[in-house]
């Protein structure tokens, strides 16, 4: 009786947790071309935790991140956001593509585009005031952007736009921050500042997901890993599935023994 009693509690207590994630993903499905670009992953992503989503080059990472997020369409699965579906949690989820795919050469300030993360609080017709642009110079304060607020984002290096477009997302004021590969491409310094925001957002109670590739710094800068290839290989707090026994499986035995860093690229 005592241990059927457990064995309830316990469900009751993953259930409810499943239930208050702040992102949570069942079976997903994408193919492009009829081929499987992610395959039936399932992932619960734990509040107050930075979760570094790694796997080689075309294992769906990026993919899965855009499917949960209806960006692309799965064939199979679904994705919910504080127990439920997007469209009733946007306002507490916010979204940094990969720097590649943003068209840079369009004419816009930098205080103009962190203020874009403002608009969903503005509504069409709002009224942009003081309080707002405060909450955009403190977003661009917070990533070291403040001094660059009227330049064009087409003038800035690869870095600096990368600190631009999680200012924008920082001006959400979200619970759940989703970032796509936040550091390819970006120097040392601009790095640095980018992990810094990312754990002074889990220190306020904030949840970070982010794609990844550097495998060195997993242990550096993620409480929680999902280790895919294509399919889930592993997932949960980096001691426990951040294995060279993962690894290999991910990467197909390419990994010589305690390697992290197989494609020493940030790309």
């Amino acid at each position: 009786m005592q241990a059927r009693l457990e064995d309830v509690t316990m469900r009751d207590m993953r259930e409810r947790a499943t239930r208050d994630s702040p992102l949570v993903i069942r079976g997903m499905t994408v193919a492009y071309d009829r081929k499987p670009a992610v395959f039936s992953v399932d992932a619960t992503f734990r509040s107050g935790r930075i979760t570094g989503i790694i796997g080689p080059n075309g294992a769906g990472k990026s993919t899965l991140l855009r499917a949960a997020l209806g960006i692309v369409k799965p064939l199979a699965g679904q994705a919910t956001f504080f127990g439920r579906t997007l469209a009733g949690s946007r306002d507490r989820v916010a979204y940094v593509p990969q720097r590649a795919s943003v068209d840079w050469d369009f004419p816009a300030r930098v205080v103009d585009v962190v203020a874009q993360g403002l608009y969903r609080r503005l509504g069409l017709l709002g009224r942009f005031g003081r309080d707002h642009e405060d909450m955009v110079m403190a977003a661009l304060e917070r990533v070291g952007m403040a001094d660059f607020s009227a330049r064009q984002i087409g003038q800035l290096s690869g870095g600096q736009q990368q600190r631009v477009f999680l200012a924008r997302a920082l001006a959400q004021d979200a619970m759940l921050y989703l970032l796509d590969e936040p550091f390819a491409g970006v120097d040392a310094a601009t790095e640095r500042a980018i992990i810094k925001v990312l754990k002074a957002l889990r220190s306020e109670g904030r949840t970070v997901v982010a794609v990844h590739h550097d495998l060195s710094t997993v242990e550096e800068y993620f409480d929680d890993v999902l280790v895919m290839n294509v399919r889930k290989i592993s997932d949960g707090p980096v001691g426990v599935a951040f294995t060279q026994e993962a690894l290999d499986t991910a990467y197909g035995g390419r990994l010589e023994r305690g390697m992290r860093d197989p494609q020493k690229t940030r790309a």
